[in-house]
Parts: C-alpha cells; structure tokens; sequence
C-alpha cells in the first residue's frame, strides 16, 4: 500500500470522509461478517452513508449482522474499505468493480500484500475485530450492544473463543469489555458447542481418514466434494473445519484440504509452536498468519496431498517469526 497508518490517522481518515462501501473476503468467516457489520453500524452513528456490499457466500450464522446495512441498487461510493482482507485474490466474488480501488484497508494479517491505497495493518492483533473495536472507540463511537455482539463474534471466531495462540491479553481485555458492553455470552455456546449431524458426520469421516506423518508429529484431513454430498452439510457447517485435524494430541502441524470443485482444493494449515503456516502456503501462492494460513492447490488428490507434505517437510519446525 501506499501509505500505511496508525489508527489515529485511520480514525482521521474516515472522519473525513463519506458515502463508505464495506468489502470483505470470499468465503466470510465471523471476522470478516463482524467487522464489516460493526464498522457500517459505527460509521452511521456518526451520521455518515456506510454500507456492506452482500457477499453471496454469507452463512445463514451471519446473515442477520449485515442484511439490513446492503446499499440500495445503483449506489456508488466515495469511500471503499475493505476488512480483514489480505490480498485482492480473495475478495469477495461479487466485488469485481472493485478490485485495485480499495482505497482503505483495515487488517491484521502479516501477509498483506499492500492492495489498498491505505490501510491501518496490524499484526499483533488476534483478530481485526480488536481493530474495528479501538477503532471505534477512537473515533468516539459509544459501544452499543449492537455493536458489541458482532464484534465478540469477530474476536471469538478468529481465536477459536480465546483457544488459538494468537490470543493476546488485549484480546481478553477485548472479550471482557465487549461482554460488558453487552454482546451475548451465550454466543460461545452457539458458535463453538452446537454442531449439525452433517458436521459431525463429516467429522468423524475426516478422522478416520487421517494421514499423520513427520513422525506423527503433522497430520492431513482431506474432504471431498462426494463427502459433503455425502453428508448433506451446508456452508455454515463448515466453519471452522480445520480445527478437527489439528485436534489431535501431540500434533503440531495440521493441514486440511477441502474440494471446492473437482480437481481444485482449498487448503488450510495450523500449527502450534512453530510460525511455519504461512511459509508452507506461500509455496503456492497463499498466506495468512505464522500459525494459520491458507492457499488453493490444483490437482488430485494424491498430487495435492504429496504437494502439501513436501512443502510442510521443507519448512518442518521453522523459527517464530
């Protein structure tokens, strides 16, 4: 990006500034759908015109954050901002107009690829959602309980509810005062207890077919577009799919590949001690955070799953970054 900012100068930015066009990433997880949701919903406190473009691939989980802050047809911004965004590869599908005009970009990922012709980048936070929350509270935004909820959404999802390495004390003073802000604790019970049977089916198919390797240490989970028919699961279920491979005592690293269409994966890597994700996905053109990251590998699934062995061997036990 051209200029990067602290996030005083971004609370300066936006102040300046109206008619705002929220963007997030495909596939949207809570971060991206709370996010977008607590930035437009803020931004509108302050009497300014913001609204979140549709994603298409939103979850039913999500929805009711964002459906009521879509812009009318024909509406054109003076501001795009695009969260929890990484790189343009993987805006969202239906953001094609916009690609290489995002003029701000608020994200934590260390990966960033510099798109925006601004952006407030933060990577020691656990989530983006900590961002949008200081934010906020930067531009004199009062956190509101309808602010809070989507928020605690976009801190919990991104730190597996405070589970993940990249949990910070901030991300805890975060949590805390979003619950006392108001956001729902019973929010945890939904979104990290309560599983469909599709997804607990599909679970235990990924279990039985794990391949541990690196002296059992790493462990590959791969789901197939027949395995999703299978089991009837919807995209909602498949939240947080990766998890179920690096659940395994004594694993360090974990990768899961999921078909997205026939001959085409969606592959994600988590490890635990060691920042070693994002250089196993950067051989294929992805990235991420050290201990989470993605990329899309084509082939079968034998060629994929060789492929991704291999490159975790290159980078086996990396040094934190």
């Amino acid at each position: 990006m051209r200029n990067t900012m602290t996030r005083t100068e971004c609370a300066a930015y936006l102040r300046e500034r109206d008619g705002f066009l929220i963007l997030n990433h495909r596939r949207p997880d809570g971060d991206a759908m709370g996010c977008a949701a607590a930035l437009c919903r803020g931004l509108r406190t302050l009497g300014k015109r913001a609204f979140v473009l549709p994603n298409p691939e939103t979850t039913e989980r999500y929805l009711s954050l964002v459906e009521d802050l879509y812009p009318a047809p024909g509406f054109r911004p003076d501001t795009v901002v695009a969260v929890d965004l990484a790189e343009e590869g993987i805006l969202q599908n239906n953001a094609g107009d916009w690609a290489g005009k995002v003029q701000l970009c608020i994200d934590h990922h260390p990966s960033n690829s510099g798109y925006a012709r601004q952006g407030w980048v933060d990577p020691a936070a656990g989530a983006c959602g900590e961002l949008i929350y200081f934010l906020l509270l930067e531009l004199g935004v009062e956190i509101t309980p309808e602010l809070a909820e989507p928020l605690y959404i976009a801190v919990t999802t991104d730190t597996g509810c405070f589970r993940y390495k990249n949990t910070s004390s901030q991300t805890l003073r975060v949590g805390a005062a979003l619950l006392e802000a108001g956001a729902p604790i019973d929010l945890n019970r939904t979104l990290f207890m309560k599983k469909s049977r599709g997804r607990l089916l599909l679970e235990s198919r990924m279990i039985a077919g794990l391949e541990f390797f690196q002296a059992g240490e790493a462990d590959i989970a791969a789901v197939t577009l027949e395995d999703l028919r299978d089991c009837a699961v919807t995209e909602e279920d498949m939240e947080d799919i990766a998890s179920v491979a690096g659940s395994v005592r004594g694993v360090e690293l974990s990768v899961t590949l999921r078909e997205v269409e026939a001959g085409s994966w969606k592959v994600s890597v988590r490890t635990g001690q060691y920042s070693n994700a994002s250089l196993v996905c950067a051989e294929f053109g992805g990235g991420g955070h050290g201990m989470a990251a993605g990329c899309t590998v084509k082939g079968s699934l034998e060629e994929v799953r060789e492929a991704l062995k291999a490159a975790v061997g290159r980078h086996w036990h990396a040094l934190p970054l």
